[in-house]
């Protein structure tokens, strides 16, 4: 792991650069990397794109656009996240090192400060991701809850906390992202479970209902600011933020097999995603639920299986979000060798016990999250995947470029940073509305 001391005196044994260049050691890490096939690798990223936010954008990305702009539009994000995630695969050993660390690779490029700052956005975004999922996984089981009993005493926060105590076992057993192996094949299945459930009974509906309005909601002020979060929320729906750290997993050839797994990831990974989204909008026109689970009619007993899908898909996806910064703590402390040894063992239940236990409590208290979440994806998401892979391109390859790529990979930087200043600006008007309807521990 490299610290903070080792930018001021690098330790000897340790390949220093210099000029503008990053002080930085090759890392250590007390993680498992370079052993995963690029099928792996690519199931894990395809997990993060067919987890359970996957039934929110019916509502949240078709419903503010409209088919044109909607379809058309996650067309263009898939597109373009394909070429920014290969433009950090591209860059993964670059000056002769491998970087495993998207803040190594940042600290390599620019220097210290750009580190600290990479280093800051990232865990800010991942942290945010994390309470997310705790949210919908809590979702998915009062989604259970409410198809069984009409009493409705347990209240949202209730199904949280039980799905934050899941999490935190879940991830005491997993060691690192690449002891997921077979948990990756039973993501898969259960993504298929609540993806096909909300396709089969949405078509279903789609064929009875009377005619669907697909008209924009809200009043002109309105759709721009939810036109605006629409199209943040299509480029959060294809990018991890922390690809650097999933490619460490991945055998040599380290680039060859990335760009394997990411055109995995952009077809076969992303079909699903476009079928249920598609369909979704196109059984309930503006009118579909932010959680398609509860805008179908079917079976009690199938959608119950598909919420209960969608909260164990979940407790998964959040291990892959969360594993940079167990990777930080476990580094850092020296948490090596058997997952089973006892003091291994005990600092995972304290440690990242404590971590997701603080995420919970985020959770609970702030279910309306999306708010914030949009405002971090804003400052963190969009930098990090688009504005900074854009920019490292270009100065890492910038006597290998033509005239004509360097205006393009510009291009890039000024677009994306003027759409995250508007995306942030759309957030903050979207969390003043909110609070002034929501309070904490609400029970939505």
């Amino acid at each position: 792991m490299v610290g903070q001391n080792d930018y001021q005196n690098p330790p000897p044994n340790k390949k220093v650069y210099t000029e503008e260049q990053f002080v930085i050691g090759i890392p250590e890490t007390a993680h498992q990397i370079s052993s995963d096939s690029w099928f792996q690798v690519g199931f894990v990223l395809t997990t993060g794109i067919n987890s359970a936010y996957v039934l929110g954008y019916s509502g949240t990305i078709m419903v503010p656009l409209g088919w044109l702009p909607g379809v058309l539009g996650l067309i263009a994000a898939t597109a373009i996240s394909l070429y920014a995630n290969s433009l950090i695969a591209k860059l993964h050993e670059y000056g002769g090192t491998r970087h495993i660390r998207y803040r190594d690779l940042a600290g390599f490029v620019y220097g210290k400060r750009a580190y600290s700052l990479t280093w800051t956005l990232q865990y800010a975004n991942l942290f945010m991701i994390n309470t997310g999922y705790i949210i919908l996984a809590g979702q998915s089981l009062k989604g259970v809850y409410v198809l069984f009993t009409d009493e409705h005493t347990m209240k949202l926060p209730y199904f949280i906390a039980i799905s934050g105590v899941v999490c935190g076992m879940f991830a005491i057993g997993i060691p690192h992202l690449s002891a997921l192996r077979i948990w990756l094949g039973v993501s898969a299945l259960l993504s298929m479970v609540y993806i096909v459930v909300a396709i089969v009974l949405s078509t279903k509906d789609g064929i009875q209902a009377p005619p669907r309005d697909y008209g924009i909601p809200g009043t002109k002020t309105d759709k721009i600011f939810t036109t605006i979060g629409a199209v943040a929320n299509l480029v959060f729906a294809f990018n991890t933020g922390m690809l650097p750290e999933i490619q460490a997993t991945i055998k040599q050839p380290v680039v060859k097999n990335m760009m394997k797994a990411l055109y995995f990831q952009f077809t076969v990974g992303v079909f699903p995603m476009y079928i249920v989204t598609f369909i979704g909008y196109w059984a309930y026109g503006s009118t579909t639920s932010t959680f398609l689970l509860n805008s179908v009619n079917g079976p009690v007993w199938v959608k119950a299986f598909a919420n209960i899908a969608a909260f164990l898909q979940t407790v998964i996806s959040l291990h892959i979000f969360a594993s940079p910064m167990y990777e930080y703590l476990d580094t850092k402390y020296g948490i090596k060798g058997s997952a089973l040894d006892f003091g291994n063992l005990s600092f995972r239940v304290m440690v990242r016990g404590g971590y997701l236990t603080f995420n919970t409590l985020v959770a609970a208290m702030l279910p309306f999250l999306g708010d914030f979440m949009s405002l971090t994806g804003a400052i963190s998401t969009f930098p990090l995947t688009f504005i900074l892979a854009n920019h490292m391109y270009l100065r890492a390859m910038n006597n290998k470029l033509t005239t004509a790529q360097k205006t393009w990979h510009w291009f890039n930087v000024i677009f994306f940073g003027c759409l995250s200043f508007a995306a942030a600006v759309a957030a903050l008007r979207l969390i003043s509305v909110d609070s002034k309807t929501y309070h904490i521990f609400a029970d939505l």
